[in-house]
């Protein structure tokens, strides 16, 4: 009985280290028409000099809401058009330690989405150019209230 505790505990824990390894090296998938996402660092620039607001989408690999954005609502041409006019916008992984450059030092991602209060993937941020929240938004959103999201 002991030996088979033992085993199934060896097993589970082994499937648990493979499943960890696997679901830490998927990427998102390529999607036409998405918007060029650029890093924050390279978007505040742009913003400063350009009067443009910065959209983050804060994401997680593996998150189904997220890759559901991925391919219903970015891509979408009105969604595009509203983006591309008002909007510099940045992709971070809100659940990643990769570090990114933020105001000039370098913070892991996770600690930016935590900072701006981006706990639950895919949350929807829009910055001024010195990094301050103007809006937040948790959660999945179909084009329409994408849309009015970055309208309002």
């Amino acid at each position: 009985m002991k030996k088979k505790v033992a085993i199934t505990i060896v097993v589970c824990a082994f499937l648990g280290i493979f499943m960890y390894n696997s679901l830490s090296k998927v990427q998102p998938n390529v999607i036409e028409n998405a918007p060029e996402w650029i890093p924050i660092n390279e978007a505040q620039k742009v913003a400063a000099s350009t009067d443009k607001l910065i959209f983050v989408d804060v994401y997680e690999i593996g998150c189904k809401y997220c890759r559901a954005m991925d391919r219903e609502v970015f891509p979408d041409s009105t969604v595009r058009q509203v983006l591309d006019a008002n909007y510099i916008p940045v992709r971070i992984d809100g659940n990643s330690t990769e570090p990114i450059q933020f105001n000039g030092q370098e913070i892991p991602s996770k600690e930016f989405a935590q900072s701006k209060g981006a706990y639950v993937f895919p949350t929807s941020l829009i910055l001024d150019t010195q990094g301050n929240v103007i809006k937040k938004k948790t959660g999945y959103m179909g084009v329409d209230e994408f849309r009015q999201f970055l309208y309002q």
